[in-house]
């Protein structure tokens, strides 16, 4: 315990240390994960990333009730996640894997919302993947 102490002064910044690891293991992520188009890239990225983001919703509402949204940490961990996820929509976009009519922005605010649905995983999984399959372009979608 003092050794955690030592390290963090406090739990808002034990808090951000936990939720800045795991942005980095995103950021990572989009440079490691392995799929077979650029678009099964980005939906394999877009899975980690729902993991991530129904996981540490709680670090995140418990970092908001030691600090508030004007956190650097929240600001700057979102430009990482965009500037790591940006070269993998653009890749799928340019195959015409995935529609070009949104921005990264738009699709990680869609995950977030699926991820606070209240409901466990087997509940949610289906929502995101109906989701994501609305991401692919026009172009690739087989004829109804």
């Amino acid at each position: 315990m003092a050794t955690l102490y030592r390290n963090f002064p406090g739990r808002r910044e034990l808090l951000e240390a936990l939720y800045t690891d795991e942005v980095d293991a995103i950021c990572e992520a989009a440079e490691s994960v392995d799929a077979e188009t650029p678009g099964g890239v980005l939906m394999a990225w877009l899975h980690r990333f729902f993991a991530f983001a129904t996981t540490k919703h709680h670090v995140a509402s418990e970092l908001l009730a030691h600090s508030d949204r004007r956190n650097p940490v929240f600001g700057e961990s979102r430009a990482r996640v965009l500037a790591a996820g940006r070269p993998l929509l653009g890749a799928a976009q340019r195959t015409h894997e995935v529609r070009d009519d949104l921005d990264l922005e738009q699709v990680l605010d869609m995950v977030v919302a699926i991820a606070t649905i209240h409901g466990d995983t087997l509940y949610l999984k289906p929502i995101l993947q109906t989701a994501l399959d609305g991401l692919r372009s026009e172009s690739d979608m087989e004829p109804a």
